[in-house]
């Protein structure tokens, strides 16, 4: 098993930068990639980024240079989120999927983009 504790989430203007966290325990040497995903009211849930055990990284275009998905240990990873817009207002989560392909998410939390 694998337990995910999204932290980070806010209010912040246009143009403004958060920093998400994403806390794993339990079977954590097991993970193979840890992704951050959104949803935003009305939309269905999309991916966003994500970063293998390996330490390579890949971005969805509309995030692209704009955020960064890194890690410090095998417990923690980040999203930098900079140059926010309106658009990127959601619920985001993590997601860590396992060398058994197990996958596991948690509970979200709110990124609201206004002035």
């Amino acid at each position: 098993q694998v337990q995910l504790v999204e932290s980070g989430g806010g209010l912040v203007q246009p143009g403004g930068s958060l920093r998400l966290s994403c806390a794993a325990s339990g079977s954590i040497l097991r993970i193979s990639v840890t992704g951050w995903y959104r949803q935003a009211p009305g939309k269905e849930r999309e991916w966003v980024a994500h970063i293998t055990s390996s330490g390579m990284t890949n971005y969805a275009d509309s995030v692209k240079g704009r955020f960064t998905i890194s890690r410090d240990n095998a417990k923690t990873v980040y999203l930098q989120m900079n140059s926010l817009k309106p658009e990127d207002t959601a619920v985001y989560y993590c997601n860590a999927i396992r060398t058994d392909l197990q996958s596991y998410w948690g509970q979200g939390t709110q990124v609201t983009v206004s002035s």
